[in-house]
């Protein structure tokens, strides 16, 4: 592969804060700075915007207005994606679309999210995203609130269908520890054994505290762009994308909630003109610790052998054969939605991973999901040569 095209030039974000403080419209304000610093550029030189923000019930949600609150004009490209956990992703591959057709020269992506409210729980601003009529009313009314105890129903099934053990949610959980350990952005990242995750309370059986991602308040931005006088040596390339919407339907007899997601990653490394055997690490959407092991099947990750037995070997640990999530993921490294995975892949890819920095990283696969497994976005990024 060579490095042409499109490429993320800027990367800008806040710290991941536990703690309510400033609204998302802050947030993003010193998160675009930060990127366009990061980029050598000024307000003036970019020429596309798009923003994103967390579906949940939030006073300040992110939307074109932040064209004016940020203090941008003269625009070619103004729009507000919201894909659910796909939309960075859909983000970066529109903008990267933009500037290869010369529809724009730079374009700044931003998503911010402020769910941690005084005197409020993480866990309501989420839980009444969806509407209550139809069957998320349904849900509702049998106490079927927020995310947990939807993936703890596919948990179970997962489970069921594979034979698996509970340990292999274990697994996932210790490892992702093991790499934000080394990352300084992680909000978890003191040493985890499996007597601490056993210890940790039950959620919605089968998943523990330890099995759901923290949501923080942060902002992370990122400039695209393709001319190659922009962003230097520093540059990450976008090789290719793709998308799979596989649109369920929740009712007896429907079909699976797995699988549907592997045509995503399979269109984006035949953009790239990749394969699976030229990746040098991943970063995945990972909310719960099985979407991990869902995931690492669905899209052909561990070929032949079982999710958790692949989990179980090392191989996506440090040192492993596929380094999985080394910011920790979002179950220990920071939960801001689609911008975690394509943090660290970027991180990563410009080798300034410290501690935790891959050796020799050039080729990274990014995924990201929305709903329960109801999106699939996949990128394949390279560090420029």
């Amino acid at each position: 592969m060579t490095a042409s095209g499109a490429a993320i030039v800027g990367l800008g974000m806040t710290e991941m804060s536990l703690q309510p403080g400033e609204t998302a419209l802050a947030l993003a304000t010193r998160a675009h700075r930060a990127a366009l610093a990061d980029a050598g550029l000024a307000p003036g030189d970019i020429d596309g915007l798009l923003v994103g923000t967390s579906q949940g019930v939030r006073p300040d949600r992110l939307g074109l207005a932040f064209a004016a609150q940020g203090g941008f004009g003269g625009l070619r490209l103004l729009e507000h994606i919201e894909i659910k956990g796909a939309t960075t992703l859909a983000m970066v591959e529109r903008a990267a679309r933009a500037v290869r057709s010369g529809a724009a020269r730079a374009v700044l992506c931003v998503f911010a999210d402020a769910p941690l409210l005084k005197g409020r729980g993480a866990g309501s601003s989420y839980a009444h995203s969806g509407g209550n009529e139809g069957l998320r009313g349904l849900e509702r009314a049998s106490g079927v609130l927020g995310s947990v105890p939807t993936y703890a129903l596919l948990a179970q099934r997962w489970l069921h269908t594979t034979g698996e053990d509970p340990k292999a949610l274990c697994d996932v959980a210790t490892v992702q520890r093991s790499w934000a350990a080394g990352n300084p952005q992680a909000v978890m990242r003191e040493p985890l054994s499996a007597d601490d995750y056993f210890a940790s309370p039950l959620i919605a059986e089968p998943l523990r505290r330890l099995d759901c991602a923290r949501p923080v308040n942060g902002a992370v931005a990122v400039v695209v762009a393709a001319d190659p006088g922009i962003g230097g040596p520093r540059r990450v390339t976008v090789r290719g994308s793709g998308r799979d919407h596989p649109v369920r339907r929740r009712r007896a007899g429907a079909e699976s909630w797995f699988g549907g997601g592997g045509r995503a990653v399979e269109d984006a490394l035949a953009e790239a003109g990749a394969t699976r055997a030229d990746l040098d690490l991943a970063q995945l959407y990972d909310p719960f610790s099985v979407v991990t092991l869902v995931l690492l099947a669905e899209y052909g990750l561990c070929g032949a052998v079982p999710a958790g037995e692949f989990v179980r070997s090392g191989a996506t640990g440090p040192g492993g054969a596929l380094p999985l999530n080394t910011g920790g993921g979002q179950l220990s490294g920071f939960y801001l939605q689609g911008m975690t995975p394509l943090v660290e892949a970027v991180v990563q890819l410009r080798g300034d991973g410290g501690e935790r920095q891959v050796p020799g990283a050039a080729t990274a696969l990014v995924g990201g999901i929305g709903g329960r497994l109801d999106h699939h976005a996949a990128m394949i990024l390279e560090r420029t040569q």
